[in-house]
Parts: structure tokens; sequence; C-alpha cells
């Protein structure tokens, strides 16, 4: 998880070094390892960051491409990354900096554009993209909204951040609670894209890309649609029960895999149910030591899965962590749960989440 901000400023109304700083602070808890500016004329870049690929320098963020015209700022993974450098490579004489996936993604962007590039990459993201030459701005967002993007645009000013804290920071953005957004949640408990809970505030939707430039209003974009991988789906039905369970198993293997490639140490959060259990099996077959894994305990028997992922994590010989949890400790969080959700949101999961 890191944290993305931005700010084109326009005619300087929306503020600048200042505010990108704070933008980017109130991001901090996204990214504790390093936070990282990028200015030029009225355009400023934020980036905190939380190491999980190339743990040096050369993976800070904001990124400039090799040929200088890109900025990036990036949150997520690309799991896939290595894949894409190979074809890179293959087809440009390319001398890479480091080896970090976000450097990947600013080359694949340069070299294929944005279209092409959402179409290859397999990864959770939110990114911003700033063409120095046509001075137009780039949003994408993974096809299930795995990673935040709020923005905000008036004008020739717009500013995005991976929280609504961030868009908070600027005074020129009204982020009062708009009635429309809380009969939304009220209805829903929860706001959908591209609803906030500010009428000047918008969440890009999951699946989609957003461009803009200085004067003309933002235009958005779907690059991927669960209705048409459903349909693709249906056109290629497995009948046979054998073939469709090593086809899962498969499937399973390679989407556990690719998300363990990393270079700080990965864990687990086991609940002892059938999908975490299955998830930590496969992370454990793949893993030459072993897993972490984590699980939250209740006093209270009714509620508690703790015992059922203690068996699951015996059986499979992780490296297995319990805390236990009162009634009391839920409800000294209850307080903490605006700043944590940043926007309104009533799922009860959040407790224990």
């Amino acid at each position: 998880m890191c944290g993305i901000a931005g700010l084109i400023a326009g005619r300087g109304i929306w503020g600048g070094d200042a505010e990108i700083r704070a933008m980017t602070g109130a991001l901090s808890h996204r990214g504790p390892d390093r936070h990282g500016y990028w200015a030029e004329e009225q355009a400023f870049f934020g980036h905190r960051r939380l190491s999980v690929i190339d743990l040096s320098v050369a993976g800070d963020q904001p990124m400039v491409s090799h040929d200088g015209r890109f900025v990036l700022s990036y949150n997520g993974e690309i799991y896939n990354h290595l894949e894409l450098r190979q074809e890179l490579e293959r087809e440009t004489a390319m001398a890479w900096r480091g080896g970090s996936d976000t450097e990947t993604l600013v080359e694949a962007l340069v070299r294929w554009g944005t279209e092409k590039t959402l179409a290859l990459v397999n990864g959770m993201f939110a990114f911003a993209l700033w063409d120095r030459d046509q001075r137009e701005l780039t949003l994408a967002r993974d096809p299930f909204g795995e990673k935040p993007l709020y923005y905000a645009a008036k004008d020739d000013s717009f500013a995005f951040a991976s929280e609504f804290v961030g868009l908070e920071k600027l005074p020129a953005v009204n982020t009062a609670p708009d009635p429309s957004s809380i009969a939304t949640y009220l209805a829903r408990w929860y706001l959908p894209a591209p609803h906030s809970i500010a009428k000047d505030v918008a969440k890009l939707p999951e699946g989609c890309f957003l461009t803009w430039k200085a004067g003309e209003p933002p235009v958005v974009r779907s690059y991927w649609s669960i209705s048409e991988a459903v349909d693709r789906g249906r056109a290629r039905q497995v009948q046979d029960p054998v073939e469709a369970t090593a086809e899962l198993e498969a499937l399973l293997i390679d989407a556990v895999k690719v998300r363990m490639m990393a270079d700080v140490p990965l864990g687990a959060l086991l609940s002892g149910g059938v999908d975490s259990s299955l998830i930590v099996a496969l992370m454990q077959r793949s893993s030459a030591v072993p897993v972490r894994t984590f699980s939250i305990g209740f006093q209270e028997e009714v509620f508690n899965e703790a015992k059922y992922a203690g068996a699951v994590a015996r059986c499979l010989g992780t490296e297995h962590t319990e805390l236990y949890l009162s009634a009391a400790d839920a409800l000294a969080l209850v307080p903490r749960l605006g700043a944590i959700y940043d926007e309104p949101f009533a799922d009860s999961s959040q407790i224990p989440t």
C-alpha cells in the first residue's frame, strides 16, 4: 500500500508546493518507508512509499520515464511486471535503472500507451501519469477497485489523492458533506463510485481510466467490464468436473504465486474458513520456509474462529500468531473508524478488519 497525490494548480488558485506536501503528509500511514515530490510549473506530484519490490532508491516515486516526458505516481503491485519487462526488452534497447514494477509500468505506458498497457497488466493499482509535453493527466484504477483514487476538477485546476483526507488539505476544494451522498449512503451503507461524501469530490470507478487537460472536463472511459468477462466465461464453459477442478486449481496456484513476489516478508490473515485456508495452503506450497499467518480471536466462544485457524496453521506448518480481542477493544476502536475508512462505511466487518 502506498499513497499518491497530485495537484495541477492552473493559475495557482488551488495552491502549490505547501499544499502538495500537506496532501502527501495526510497519506503518511499508507507509505511509512519513504516519500518524494516532483514539481514543474503548476504541476505537483507527491508519493508516500511502502517498499515491497526493489527497496532501493531506484524504486522511489514520483518516477520520471527514461525519455523524460512522463511522470508517474503509483500505488499497487503489477504481478506480471517481469514478463512485461521481457516484452519491453524485445521491443526496445532498455537499460533499467532498478528492479521495481513502478519502472516497468511507466515504461510500458510510454511504449504502448494507456489502453494497451491496461489490457496487459495483471495487478492491483491506482496511478497518475502526467504528460509534460501535452500537459495531459491520466488516472487509472484496477478492474476491481482494490486501490482507491479520489479527484476534484474545476476549470484549469485538478487534484487527486489516494484518500479523501488528501483533498481535504486543499481549502479551494469544497469537502463538506453532500445531502444526496448522505442519502445514498443511508440506502446502501457505503458510497459507490463515482460518488463520494462531498459533491465536489469524485471517486474514479473501478476498471476505468480518466484523461484531463486544463480548461476541459475530465473524460472517464471503461477498459474492463465484469459482464464482458462473464460472457467470455460462458462462451467456453468446462463441462467435465475433473477438467474444471484441474483448471481451477491451476488458476488458484498461479494467482497466489504471483502475489508472493516481494522483497519483504509476507503473511496472511487466517480465519480457518475455506477461502483463507486454501490461500494459505497454496502459499505454503510455493514457499521454501514456513508462511507467517495471523488470526484474531475473541473470548466469546460464539464469535471465536481462532481455534479453527490454529488447527489449519498446525496442519500446514505455518508460523502462526494469534491476537485475542475483547469487547472493550472493539469499542475503543469505534471512534477511530471514521479516520480509518475516510468515508462513511457501515459494514460491521470494518471492526474486525
